[in-house]
């Protein structure tokens, strides 16, 4: 009888484990739709300013060094992640655009510190292909991918009550719209067949033209922004 009731565990589980081994995440064909929160931190790099107009001269000694910052913003992120294959998948993306607080330092001038100079909201609709490790019945999968960005802003305001930023940019301020390649890498927890969280880390290599608007003259540039994202979503198979 002993032997009986060690073969009905020894059967139950293996039922068990099959049971386990059949469930499939992330498997070719299926379709994860996901929201989650994205912090956005810039690094951003300024590069030589030019003025041109009747107060070209002035302008033209005092931008010489100027540099700007930024800090992190936080927005939602939605996903929606389509596997073609048990390993490999594009991922669609799309975040509500967050608001982006650009300092300026201008070395040459005596209010050299200007805070907060000028403001724009950033969209950047992305498209990633994914190469995702491990299997569809693994709880845990890294992945890495590369895609696509393009960047607009939107919004973009001087700080007209900043005499300096009146001067330089009180009539109107721009930023171009680019492409930008994406490098990211990240992993997967798959809670249940259907119901996971992802948590990645993406570079954004992005370049901008610059456009300063004031009233005797513009000033033109180019500016970096390479931002790093850091995204956590929780993701739900159909």
């Amino acid at each position: 009888m002993r032997s009986i009731k060690l073969s009905h565990v020894s059967l139950a589980a293996l039922l068990a484990m099959a049971s386990v081994t059949a469930t499939q995440a992330q498997q070719a064909g299926d379709t994860i739709v996901a929201i989650g929160a994205a912090r956005i931190s810039p690094n951003i790099s300024l590069g030589a300013l030019n003025s041109v107009g009747p107060a070209a001269g002035a302008f033209n000694t005092y931008t010489p060094g100027a540099s700007a910052s930024a800090g992190y913003a936080e927005t939602v992120s939605f996903s929606v992640l389509q596997m073609f294959t048990n390993n490999v998948a594009v991922e669609f993306s799309l975040g509500v655009p967050p608001t982006i607080n650009l300092d300026v330092r201008l070395p040459n001038v005596s209010s050299a510190a200007l805070s907060r100079a000028a403001t724009a909201d950033v969209l950047t609709p992305t498209a990633v292909a994914k190469y995702l490790f491990n299997s569809p019945s693994d709880k845990w999968r890294p992945y890495v991918g590369l895609g696509l960005t393009y960047a607009s802003f939107d919004k973009v305001t001087a700080d007209k009550s900043n005499a300096t930023v009146n001067a330089l940019a009180g009539t109107s301020t721009s930023l171009s719209s680019s492409w930008a390649p994406v490098y990211s890498a990240g992993i997967i927890y798959n809670i249940t067949e259907r119901l996971s969280i992802n948590a990645l880390v993406a570079y954004i290599p992005l370049k901008t033209d610059v456009s300063f608007v004031g009233s005797s003259t513009t000033t033109t540039g180019s500016m970096e922004l390479n931002p790093t994202d850091y995204v956590v979503r929780i993701g739900y198979k159909f």
